[in-house]
């Protein structure tokens, strides 16, 4: 006794419904990847190209009701905004916050501020920089 086969021949009445899947898989995935990139380049171009104030700690001492803090601010010519500075104890609370502004047309401050704190501060973090 024979078996009959139930497979069709390979190649001869075009593709079967698994590879038809497979292929519209590919495209769903291929657009779904460009997509996906588009948004990261969108959002990197946003929060780079469009950031017109940054800033940095350059260093800090720390006082019993105070932290001086040199910072230096980059900016577009004739932008104003403000950088937000904190200070935490040894035990990591917050002793102090708050934000400083800088206008004019320099695009270059360098600049030694003092962040007023409710206890001893043991260090000086730059939370950010906004343009208005």
């Amino acid at each position: 006794m024979s078996t009959a086969r139930t497979q069709l021949p390979e190649g001869r009445y075009g593709r079967s419904s698994d590879e038809r899947a497979d292929h519209k898989l590919k495209i769903a995935g291929a657009v779904f990847g460009a997509f996906l990139l588009a948004l990261i380049g969108y959002f990197a171009y946003h929060y780079v190209g469009q950031n017109k104030i940054s800033g940095e700690v350059i260093a800090f001492d720390a006082k019993t009701s105070a932290v001086e803090v040199h910072l230096e601010v980059r900016k577009d010519s004739g932008t104003s905004g403000y950088c937000t500075i904190r200070s935490q104890a040894a035990d990591g609370s917050e002793v102090g916050r708050a934000d400083f502004r800088f206008g004019g047309d320099a695009t270059r401050i360098d600049k030694v501020v003092t962040l007023r704190t409710t206890a001893p501060g043991t260090t000086a973090e730059l939370l950010g920089c906004h343009a208005d």
